[in-house]
């Protein structure tokens, strides 16, 4: 239960995903918002597979494959910063997308598995779950019902903001308000990405 409140608190707290899931959920609908959800929880899963098996440890033991991931996912964030502020800037909003084709959906996955595989963060914030939940003395079934929680877990809070902010009211404040809500995208996705570009650790 520690494991799982540890884990509620970090993927439901705003951040960079949750902003992507929003904007995507009003801006080109409900089914592209779950697919960059969902592109955000196998990116979660990845890095939790690779804390279970020791390997994401590695990763911190060599400042150097987290200095790589950290430029990435810094140099990322920016670019999403970047394409945020272009559609604050344009006067006309982009064409929704919600029963557009499967490559659409696909390139939303992507987006999303690429998002969080670029993140430090989620490196570390595994590893730190793990070590909640994992002893040596733990029973057999705690790898499993970990990984299998979190995974439900996940998927209920990010394809939730999908769901949620996919409503008409949200559509329809989405329309009214969406300069100031791509921009505000635009300095949340820049602040977090300067924030891993300048970070020393």
């Amino acid at each position: 239960m520690l494991v799982f409140a540890a884990y509620v608190i970090t993927v439901a707290s705003p951040g960079p995903s949750n902003m992507a899931i929003m904007g995507v959920a009003m801006n080109h609908g409900r089914r592209s918002a779950v697919a960059l959800a969902f592109g955000v929880v196998t990116g979660s899963q990845c890095w939790a597979v690779l804390a279970a098996t020791g390997l994401s440890a590695v990763l911190a033991t060599y400042a150097e494959a987290l200095f790589v991931i950290k430029i990435a996912g810094g140099l990322y964030l920016l670019w999403l910063a970047c394409k945020a502020a272009k559609s604050a800037m344009t006067a006309q909003p982009s064409q929704a997308v919600a029963t557009g084709p499967g490559s659409s959906l696909l390139r939303h996955y992507r987006r999303g598995l690429l998002m969080h595989l670029t993140n430090p963060k989620a490196v570390l914030g595994w590893i730190a779950i793990m070590a909640l939940g994992l002893h040596p003395d733990a029973p057999a079934y705690t790898l499993p019902a970990i990984l299998a929680g979190c995974l439900l877990l996940g998927i209920l809070i990010f394809v939730g903001y999908a769901l949620v902010f996919s409503t008409r009211p949200m559509v329809r404040a989405y329309q009214k308000a969406r300069r100031w809500i791509e921009g505000a995208l635009a300095m949340v996705f820049g602040y977090a990405g300067l924030r891993l570009l300048l970070s020393r650790s």
